[in-house]
């Protein structure tokens, strides 16, 4: 079996932190090797770990999703995953923003639900992480 995919994930919110931590440390393809609660603390773990794919909020203090994105492809650039509420299909201007700066695909922040939900929500987000990696190599 190959190394699993480093992750790091930038998410202001405790409990999502949490969930979407809990989500990928249950597959073996994934492996969390560090977390952040903003953008600044986030540059610091990624120098540290140097992830192969990055997961990051889009609305957090200090500094935002899309100046975390900017700041990263400029200083470690790598495949960065944009979890968000804030990004829906329908939000053009932020998904364009983002783009443009360099993320690669954006994913719903994932919420407390059934177990089903959870199953269904892993298997979306780590098969993202995958094809992510996977362009980066």
């Amino acid at each position: 079996m190959p190394n699993p995919i480093k992750v790091v994930l930038v998410e202001d919110s405790a409990v999502a932190r949490e969930i979407m931590q809990r989500l990928l440390d249950s597959s073996p393809e994934v492996d969390v090797v560090g977390t952040a609660q903003d953008g600044i603390q986030g540059l610091d773990v990624i120098a540290q770990t140097k992830p192969d794919v990055i997961c990051v909020d889009l609305q957090m203090p200090r500094m935002d999703g899309l100046e975390f994105t900017q700041k990263v492809m400029s200083d470690y650039p790598r495949p960065i995953l944009v979890v968000s509420n804030a990004v829906h299909p329908s939000d053009v201007d932020n998904i364009f923003n983002l783009m443009s700066a360099g993320a690669l695909d954006f994913f719903p922040k994932p919420t407390s639900g059934t177990a089903t939900d959870y199953e269904k929500l892993k298997s979306a987000l780590v098969t993202k992480i995958k094809v992510l990696a996977s362009k980066a190599k």
